[in-house]
């Protein structure tokens, strides 16, 4: 099957579910198509959210297959200066959290290309990579990072325990919020950890996502919008428990939880229930909360797609820069197609060249704002736009302008 609907909660298995937000069906998000292949309709699937009365939960049911989505994966998270900074300041936390020795062994689920490995790798530890990504696992190999192509569970838990022995670090970094058999993950990192280890993951936080209206994070890899009211129930059940909890400025906003056996020798700190205070004080555990995000997501797409609409009515030209899988939801949602962007620029080689889910824009390199240069700039990757305008100057100085379409419409 391409996809399946669940009818429970993915955490706590109720199936007192109720739809909150419904945007535009799409392809998954990060499904480029070669030019060969643009004659060929992509299926488009449904992206609602809903939310779960049992446990609070806010959450995908609509379940695409795991190996359309992920086997050929086209991010990779080296391409980015600022993540690759990101994770090396990531790195030196997570070794003074879990006070890491020499030959202690590093685990990290969904590796990508071993960017955020590498850098326990230089300081002496044991890491091994695991990711479904076949081309992306063979580069990250190539480049020295221990690397299992597959999806973890319990099985691949007891292969890694077998072969390399317990963990003290296992981290799953963007990826906490892609799986759907969440349950066989959480016990096989239980058993994989030491008695004293660690299992620390980074993920979107749903107050970001509600407060700065981020409806574009809700694409088919993203099954899950985490916040800390109903994983602290979940872990319980898995009987794990959070233990730290940090703020992050990824992807618009993200939370850093370290979770440890339940009762382990790191005891928890206020940060846990001061999160789930904040949660209870912007009611993410109300339905009537996301109700309200539907309503301001509708109203900034009126604003975006006016705005447009009248450049174009000017004569303005305009392109997008960033092809993050976040840009096909916006995209689709507010109906930005090939008669408002002429094109779409992405950094990443493993994208230039294709065409965007779905719509089919052409993705290109940076080159094309020298040879065809546009009167605006729609910024897709828009958590890195500072970045996206300081690289950019030499086109801003030309006249060119940028169009940040959130948190907050603006153009620079």
């Amino acid at each position: 099957m391409t996809y399946q609907h669940r009818q429970q909660c993915r955490l706590c298995d109720s199936d007192n579910l109720e739809v909150v937000l419904s945007l535009t069906p799409t392809p998954p998000a990060n499904a480029f198509i070669k030019r060969e292949f643009l004659d060929v309709q992509q299926a488009c699937f449904p992206l609602d959210l809903y939310f779960c009365h049992g446990c609070a939960h806010l959450q995908l049911l609509d379940v695409v297959a795991p190996d359309v989505l992920f086997e050929n994966y086209v991010y990779v998270s080296g391409t980015s200066p600022v993540f690759v900074e990101h994770f090396r300041q990531y790195a030196d936390q997570i070794t003074q959290f879990c006070s890491l020795k020499h030959d202690d062994l590093v685990v990290d689920i969904g590796s990508n290309d071993g960017t955020f490995l590498r850098f326990f790798l230089e300081q002496g530890n044991r890491v091994l990579g695991v990711d479904p990504a076949k081309e992306i696992s063979e580069q990250a190999n190539q480049s020295g990072i221990n690397t299992i192509n597959g999806f973890f569970g319990e099985s691949m838990a007891r292969q890694i325990l077998d072969d390399y022995g317990q963990a003290k670090v296992v981290s799953a970094n963007n990826v906490f919020a892609h799986i759907d058999d969440i349950k066989s993950v959480v016990r096989g990192v239980r058993q994989l950890l030491q008695d004293d280890g660690v299992f620390v993951f980074e993920v979107s936080y749903l107050l970001d996502l509600y407060q700065k209206k981020l409806f574009d994070m809700v694409y088919h890899e993203h099954l899950d919008y985490h916040s800390i009211i109903p994983l602290q129930l979940f872990f319980q059940t898995m009987q794990m428990e959070i233990i730290s909890i940090e703020k992050v400025n990824t992807h618009g906003g993200s939370i850093r939880c370290y979770v440890s056996h339940a009762n382990g020798p790191i005891p928890v700190d206020n940060s846990v229930s001061e999160f789930v205070s904040i949660e209870k004080e912007n009611l993410l555990d109300k339905a009537e909360t996301f109700f309200d995000f539907a309503t301001k997501i509708k109203k900034n797409g009126i604003q975006l797609l006016d705005l447009i609409k009248s450049l174009k009515s000017e004569g303005k030209r305009i392109a997008a820069f960033g092809a993050p899988a976040k840009a096909t939801t916006l995209m689709y949602h507010y109906g930005l197609n090939s008669e408002y962007i002429d094109y779409i620029v992405d950094d990443s080689p493993l994208k230039q060249g294709l065409y965007s889910p779905g719509l089919h824009l052409p993705v290109v390199s940076s080159d094309a704002l020298k040879q065809d240069t546009p009167d605006y700039l729609l910024i897709l990757a828009w958590n890195f736009a500072e970045p996206i305008i300081n690289k950019n100057r030499e086109y801003q100085s030309n006249g060119g302008k940028f169009i940040v379409p959130l948190p907050e419409l603006e153009i620079i």
